[in-house]
């Protein structure tokens, strides 16, 4: 770890650096203890198509955002408490090289670095911090996971009835408890599950009867027992699928381009000691 860097002038230099970035549109990041340790652009499976992002790897969170003009201005920041993270590492697609999943209990979703050495410096720090953490509050490492998205180009037709196939006019929708890509006729239901959000989410037919199970096996067992607090932390959205499509710009999508991002001897990430 880089402890010896947190309330330094270069340390405070290179958050307020990435404060600026944001702008008004980001959180304040600079609290007594935290350290900014590393930085560098990732391509994010998103629901639609993988998409270039800016991470920055802090000793306590996980922040990332989309890329309007690299090292200037990003927008859409997102906030990720490393305590409540895992890694696990995934093999190549014909789109993605050098992939792993970011798992956590309200957001899951695959990244890819732009070389096997860049991923595995990325994994090596994330571990070491994580591993820290826990170590410093005494936590158990997560064990219950939010459901990945499935992209929409995965599949043509329902993943459920495996009968509707999409178009134009039929829409895909995703579970927010499997992640699978399904029909509306097969994902009318919604359940709430305050693990991910204060509201009720579109959950697949399947998925509903089971949440359903649980939900009445709870309540025999003991309908007396209060619900689990669940803290809100400050920038920690619930698992959105792509949670950015909407806000982003179409031309800031397209860099890096996929061939430059693996191809090239630049390296697209750095780590400060």
């Amino acid at each position: 770890m880089v402890d010896h860097l947190a309330n330094t002038e270069i340390n405070s230099q290179r958050i307020a650096a990435v404060e600026n970035c944001f702008g008004a549109s980001g959180q304040p990041l600079a609290v007594p203890g935290r350290v900014l340790l590393g930085e560098g652009i990732l391509t994010k499976e998103c629901r639609k198509k993988p998409k270039p992002r800016i991470f920055f790897l802090f000793n306590d969170i996980l922040v990332y955002g989309s890329i309007v003009i690299n090292k200037r201005k990003y927008n859409s920041q997102h906030i990720i408490p490393l305590e409540d993270v895992t890694l696990e590492t995934l093999p190549d697609t014909l789109q993605m090289k050098n992939r792993w999943m970011i798992k956590t209990s309200k957001k899951s979703f695959v990244v890819s670095a732009a070389s096997l050495t860049e991923r595995k410096e990325w994994i090596s720090h994330l571990e070491e911090c994580i591993r820290h953490l826990l170590t410093k509050t005494g936590r158990q490492p997560s064990t219950e996971h939010a459901a990945p998205w499935i992209p929409d180009k995965a599949t043509d037709i329902c993943m459920r009835c495996t009968q509707t196939k999409f178009s134009t006019l039929t829409r895909r929708h995703h579970c927010r408890k499997c992640g699978f890509v399904v029909c509306a006729d097969c994902s009318r239901q919604r359940f709430l599950m305050p693990r991910l959000s204060p509201k009720p989410l579109r959950v697949c037919n399947l998925c509903y009867r089971q949440l359903l199970a649980e939900k009445k096996k709870e309540v025999e067992a003991d309908h007396r027992q209060p619900e689990p607090i669940h803290s809100a932390v400050l920038g920690y959205e619930p698992s959105s699928g792509d949670d950015s499509d909407k806000s982003d710009d179409d031309k800031a999508d397209q860099w890096p381009a996929d061939t430059e991002f693996y191809t090239s001897e630049v390296s697209w990430s750095s780590f400060h000691s």
